[in-house]
């Protein structure tokens, strides 16, 4: 049983208590119990719980899941539209599309005000001794406003000593675009 169907079953459950305990209230100011005062505000707390658990059941949704994912933390968030995880070394060539597709579809609208988000998966390599750099292992756009996760062409983001990965050639520019909804 998951958690989201307990919770809904302790809302149920919570306020069935909260009715009897708030008939047993009733029946203690009727009667002049001594206990009334504790009857109140026992009844009172397991509304309360009721409603807040009610009140989960109703926000709450669960966490898109994709085939294929391998964790990878983010490691930076500007709060807008971008978001970057780190990948371990190690990290499988097959997972990688898995993963971004799992953070895009994880993300949440809120603050970010309908951006278009620029998810990337990164790993860092030595470069040297105490010098690391960041190579992009790739990257998806989620658009926020249109619910839509836009999958970007595999391009080489590795830093080259000469920087001429510009090339003339027309085959290798043509880039398709998938989006997935």
């Amino acid at each position: 049983m998951s958690m989201s169907e307990v919770i809904q079953n302790a809302t149920k459950w919570l306020a069935w208590g909260g009715s009897g305990l708030g008939v047993l209230t009733i029946l203690g100011y009727l009667f002049g119990w001594g206990i009334k005062f504790r009857l109140t505000g026992i009844t009172i707390f397991t509304l309360l719980l009721s409603a807040s658990c009610w009140a989960f059941v109703q926000s709450y949704s669960p966490p898109f899941n994709v085939e294929g994912y391998k964790y990878a933390p983010i490691v930076y968030d500007n709060g807008f539209n971008l978001v970057v995880a780190q990948a371990p070394n190690d990290f499988p060539e097959e997972a990688i599309q898995p993963t971004l597709l799992q953070i895009a579809g994880n993300l949440k609208g809120g603050y970010r005000n309908g951006a278009q988000v620029k998810v990337r998966l990164r790993k860092i390599e030595s470069a040297g001794d105490g010098i690391s750099k960041p190579i992009i292992l790739g990257e998806v756009i989620n658009d926020l406003k249109e619910s839509k996760i836009i999958e970007l062409p595999n391009r080489n983001y590795a830093l080259n000593e000469d920087s001429t990965d510009i090339t003339d050639n027309e085959e290798e520019n043509n880039y398709s675009l998938n989006i997935y909804e």
